[in-house]
């Protein structure tokens, strides 16, 4: 229920190497559709809009830019992608090393682009069914963990967010996307002026008697 106006919509993209689970992501977290037999197809470029109540007494929009998956030579987000959000959210997938390295791209590519603008940036590792399903049934397969913790020691030196959820758990989902709306919706500070006003209406009677 509303209790007040939605606030501004704040511009956010989600990015990351081809098949880490963006879209899935996305379609879970607003619309709860997502299954183990959904069958998404790769995304091109599409636009989600959530309206995330923050338990501020109103709900902050967020519109979502999911961008399509970076593979082979093409290793960069297309420029007008860092030139217009108010944040970013980057996802890997931990049993995809690689993935979580083409991060550290993007978020230099962030840095150079923002053009001296205040950008929130979290990361997500997503430990969606494919990592759970490789991880079990190869012995080969690279344990999560170890991309899990690299990815925390990376974050804190560059001081963003990093959030563990799984795609197929939409409960996972909902803390990171409401720790970026709540940055991106800062709390309105009230104006100081009534009481400045108040103030002066009490000097000038001082003043008079």
């Amino acid at each position: 229920m509303l209790t007040s106006k939605p606030s501004k919509v704040a511009k956010v993209v989600i990015c990351g190497m081809k098949s880490v689970g963006k879209t899935a992501i996305l379609e879970q977290l607003i619309y709860g559709s997502i299954t183990p037999d959904t069958e998404l197809h790769p995304t091109i470029e599409d636009t989600y809009v959530a309206s995330v109540d923050t338990g501020r007494g109103s709900r902050d929009i967020l519109r979502i830019y999911d961008t399509a998956g970076l593979q082979g030579n093409v290793q960069q987000l297309p420029r007008h992608y860092l030139q217009f959000p108010d944040g970013f959210v980057l996802v890997y997938d931990p049993c995809e090393p690689s993935s979580l390295d083409l991060l550290a791209s993007i978020k230099s590519d962030i840095d150079k682009n923002k053009d001296k603008k205040d950008v929130c940036v979290i990361v997500i590792a997503n430990m969606h069914l494919k990592s759970n399903r490789s991880t079990s049934s190869n012995a080969n397969a690279i344990d999560p963990t170890e991309s899990i913790n690299r990815a925390n020691n990376w974050c804190e030196r560059e001081r963003i967010k990093h959030y563990t959820v799984n795609a197929m758990e939409r409960a996972s989902l909902y803390e990171p996307f409401i720790n970026i709306a709540v940055r991106l919706h800062p709390p309105q500070t009230k104006t100081t002026f009534p009481q400045l006003r108040q103030l002066t209406q009490k000097t000038s009677k001082a003043d008079n008697n």
